[in-house]
């Protein structure tokens, strides 16, 4: 079975706004004795998600 991949892009709030709403969730979770894996490796896919820097194209315009 084949998978799509979903690509984001967040600036720093939006990433830090997604890990605490994760955290909660997982929070959540705990109370109502359910599984808590995949909430867990999500929270740690965007918290080690490689950060990039934004390309200036109007820069290069000026060229």
């Amino acid at each position: 079975m084949s998978y799509e991949k979903c690509v984001l892009t967040l600036d720093e709030y939006e990433q830090q706004l997604m890990v605490r709403s994760l955290y909660d969730l997982r929070s959540s979770q705990i109370q109502r004795n359910g599984p808590t894996e995949d909430v867990d490796d999500l929270i740690l896919k965007v918290i080690d998600a490689p950060k990039r820097k934004e390309k200036r194209w109007r820069d290069r315009e000026a060229r």
